[in-house]
């Protein structure tokens, strides 16, 4: 305890924690100006008639064209952030916007806007606005150092995310049969030079499998030894700027590639500063303006903010083995599969058809999936259960209002998983009408047909 409160009151200069802010600000703009422009707000939140939720927050909708203001307020709050200007209210607002329209559609799930709504949450209690801010000039006082844990806790975040998707990748499909990079490799033999002469080697696909583990299990402890640094902020450019050219994963490359500057020392950090002041001066975007500097930045309710923090990291560092209270393998149950850094480490596809019955008659036909999910809906719901499981109450509500008396819902879903045939995924003999959303254990979905060893 005594060690722990000696941590606790260290300083160390802001400017990383400046550099981050600004960085992350300017990123999470250009992000949703990029979203907007290529159209899919309409698309992805617009047009399906139906959204799937995640459990316990079915409330969250889009609002048709407001949405287009929720997207607008989250983008206006990232530029604040950049800027500094009324940081604590920005980021706040950032954060309950960005998690928002994370909320609206399931299936518009990835790991890296998880990672973006953590982030923003965990920058709430973060002085990221002590120096080099707007806010510096309204309150006309700068500060010159701040609590290391403050940039620490960034540190700590993005080697939890390295570190368990590392961990995610010991797995037997992953090292000893390179699944999915060789079903998804293959497919890029139009890239230049290295597409027809790398892509389809056996061995080019294991080594990939290889160094990606590695990658993400060193990575962080490499970052954090001054005498490395350099050479792992080398491998992470390299790494984040080859996988984007492999995969279409959005900015998530970038986001890692900014974020990890964090771990650099704070002198790295003032001449990036530096730079950004001698830009806008030449632009006469910067007034000289004279602060009042002080030492080391004090923040509020600190025993408050320490205790959110603990129980922050406590979440992070145990929910994604929360699998573990799951029977079954996870990569076909997918319970506790998701906000556990599990990146890129599958390839499935499934069919599912639905029959509507009605319990007394015995009469019944069949679903056409299109009149109801749009083509990306429909292929990520084919595969996940709880996609299955939502998708069916949906469709007893829906045909139950038209007039259809005691219906009941069942699929005849099959699903193959890492390049293994495919194989009946759900009890065909459950009416899935009559089963409740929860989280417990699905005894609906059947057992997998093989054996994947691993975390």
């Amino acid at each position: 305890m005594n060690r722990f409160q000696t941590y606790i009151q260290q300083q160390t200069n802001a400017a990383p924690l400046a550099v981050f802010r600004i960085g992350f600000g300017l990123m999470m703009c250009y992000g949703i100006i990029r979203f907007w422009a290529h159209g899919w707000i309409e698309t992805q939140y617009l047009e399906p008639t139906f959204h799937f939720s995640y459990y316990g927050f079915e409330w969250v909708k889009p609002i048709g064209n407001y949405t287009y203001l929720i997207f607008f307020i989250c983008g206006l709050s990232a530029f604040f952030v950049a800027l500094g200007l009324k940081y604590r209210l920005a980021i706040i607002t950032f954060f309950l916007s960005f998690t928002y329209i994370e909320l609206m559609d399931k299936t518009t799930y990835l790991n890296h806007y998880y990672f973006i709504s953590i982030l923003s949450f965990l920058m709430i209690f973060l002085p990221a606005n002590a120096t080099f801010s707007m806010d510096n000039l309204a309150r006309k006082r700068t500060f010159e150092n701040i609590p290391k844990w403050t940039i620490d806790a960034i540190k700590l975040l993005l080697g939890i995310v390295y570190f368990y998707a590392g961990l995610a990748k010991i797995n037997s499909d992953w090292l000893f049969k390179a699944q999915p990079l060789k079903i998804w490799l293959p497919s890029k033999f139009d890239l230049p030079i290295i597409g027809e002469t790398l892509m389809h080697q056996n061995w080019f696909h294991f080594a990939m499998s290889w160094s990606g583990m590695l990658y993400d299990l060193c990575i962080p402890f490499l970052l954090l030894y001054k005498k490395t640094r350099i050479f792992a902020f080398i491998l992470v450019v390299f790494f984040h700027v080859f996988t984007r050219v492999l995969f279409p994963i959005g900015m998530f490359p970038f986001v890692m590639i900014v974020g990890t500057l964090i771990f650099f020392d704070a002198s790295f950090h003032q001449k990036i500063i530096t730079l950004i002041k001698n830009i806008l001066s030449k632009l006469r975007m910067l007034k000289t303006t004279t602060l009042q500097t002080f030492s080391a930045y004090q923040i509020r309710y600190k025993s408050f903010v320490i205790s959110v923090i603990i129980i922050f990291f406590t979440i992070q560092l145990l929910l994604p083995f929360r699998y573990l209270l799951y029977p079954g393998e996870l990569f076909w149950t997918e319970q506790g599969y998701r906000f556990s850094w599990r990146v890129m480490l599958m390839e499935k596809a499934g069919i599912s058809t639905f029959k509507i019955v009605d319990g007394k008659t015995g009469n019944y036909f069949y679903v056409k999936n299109s009149d109801f999910l749009t083509e990306r809906q429909e292929k990520q719901m084919s595969f996940q259960p709880d996609f299955i499981l939502e998708y069916a109450h949906y469709l007893g509500d829906t045909f139950t209002k038209d007039g259809h008396k005691n219906v009941q819902v069942y699929v005849e879903s099959y699903v193959a998983l890492n390049g293994r045939l495919s194989q009946l995924y759900i009890d065909k003999t459950v009416d899935l009408y009559q089963q409740k959303r929860s989280f417990k254990p699905k005894n609906w979905i059947l057992p997998f047909n093989d054996d994947i060893k691993g975390f």
